[in-house]
């Protein structure tokens, strides 16, 4: 789609001076609503046969889906939880049906981890994963992704609570754009508003304190 106005640069180019390839290319997107594909596991997470079989398993344990080897040893009732994932040839059905919202979601972000693009764009990623879970792919995130860009659209305070930059939009109109330190500080501020009114605002506070030193 071409844009309506204005220009977008990356790394000083402009997008639509280069082909559309060469952008998709570069730029992994997480979708709320997650896109598989009928086939199987491998052909989902390596569509273009690029990686070792033990580079795409290990990308399912970094999001979970498999344990490490560790767990496995301490707990073997876990071993029945992910033996789906351990075979690359499980069958994905259109739409990756047979698979849950948030399991669907966790491949996509196993799929990011092997492309390792520059930019990530995450749009309610984890929208579907409990908070237990999303705080331990938060912490993935942070870790795998720390030397990418990372677009992440999301409701949920605690996910973009230690990001570097914080844009609050309200009824489609840009409100706020500052560190989450400096937006929770500022009692004025909506951002400061809208964690003052959650359940967790104390916990928020802290992590952006800690953020910032």
């Amino acid at each position: 789609m071409e844009e309506s106005e204005g220009k977008i640069y990356i790394d000083g180019i402009d997008i639509s001076t280069i082909g559309v390839y060469d952008i998709r290319s570069r730029i992994t997107i997480i979708p709320q609503d997650p896109i598989l594909f009928t086939g199987t596991l491998r052909s989902n997470l390596d569509v273009f046969s690029t990686y070792q079989d033990h580079e795409i398993l290990e990308s399912l344990r970094r999001v979970h889906l498999l344990p490490s080897d560790e767990i496995v040893q301490i707990d073997s009732s876990l071993e029945d939880n992910f033996k789906i994932f351990s075979n690359l040839e499980t069958s994905v059905s259109e739409g990756g049906k047979n698979f849950s919202q948030g399991q669907r979601q966790l491949l996509c972000l196993a799929r990011a981890l092997l492309r390792r693009s520059k930019i990530i764009i995450m749009d309610e990623a984890t929208a579907s994963i409990d908070f237990v879970m999303d705080e331990k792919i938060q912490k993935m995130i942070r870790t795998e992704f720390e030397d990418c860009t990372v677009l992440c659209i999301a409701h949920r305070l605690r996910t973009v609570i230690d990001y570097d930059r914080i844009l609050v939009i309200d009824q489609g109109k840009i409100i706020e754009f500052d560190s989450p330190h400096n937006l929770i500080m500022n009692s004025e501020s909506l951002f400061h508003k809208l964690c003052q009114n959650s359940d967790e605002y104390d916990m928020l506070k802290s992590l952006a304190l800690t953020n910032k030193e």
